[in-house]
């Protein structure tokens, strides 16, 4: 398959879990939907981050050898936040090395407190830090108090994850 000229046919449900079933646990064909979406250009990009994260959320090992440079790519400016949005989806899928937890939680903490992010992108950086919380316990209270803060203005969407991360959280 053709990833480009796939991810530019069309951007819809379907040609994502066409992507998603083609790569399967082929760790080759996954290398190169990764390859196609770091490399742009801003449109492919744009439609890869949906297969991608998806690809992750069924089979998180493919991943491992990838991580950090999808996390490093976080801070290149001017992101569509498609590509925002997705990136921090598939960290929620997995278990982030301690290498990459202070880089990975450093962005996460950003893009959740930046009231300009999309709320899809701030509520899974919260699931992201969450999840880091659970390994670095110095996070949680830090954690607790950004959400607490953001309560009151939350959305609903915002509102019910907060609710289950101070759950997780204790």
């Amino acid at each position: 398959m053709n990833l480009v000229a796939t991810l530019l046919k069309e951007h819809s449900k379907t040609q994502c879990n066409k992507i998603v079933k083609y790569v399967g646990t082929d760790a080759r064909r996954f290398s190169n939907l990764v390859a196609v979406f770091l490399s742009g250009p801003y449109r492919v990009t744009q439609r890869a981050a949906w297969p991608l994260s998806c690809c992750v959320e069924r089979h998180p090992e493919l991943i491992k050898p990838h991580l950090k440079r999808i996390i490093k790519n976080l801070i290149r400016p001017g992101l569509h936040d498609s590509v925002k949005r997705n990136t921090v989806r598939l960290m929620q899928f997995i278990d982030i090395p301690r290498s990459l937890q202070g880089a990975a939680a450093s962005i996460c903490f950003e893009m959740f407190q930046n009231p300009k992010e999309p709320i899809a992108v701030r509520v899974f950086s919260m699931s992201v830090l969450s999840r880091i919380a659970k390994v670095e316990p110095a996070l949680e209270k830090e954690l607790k108090i950004l959400i607490e803060d953001q309560l009151p203005y939350a959305s609903a969407g915002f509102l019910a994850r907060a609710k289950k991360v101070l759950k997780q959280l204790g």
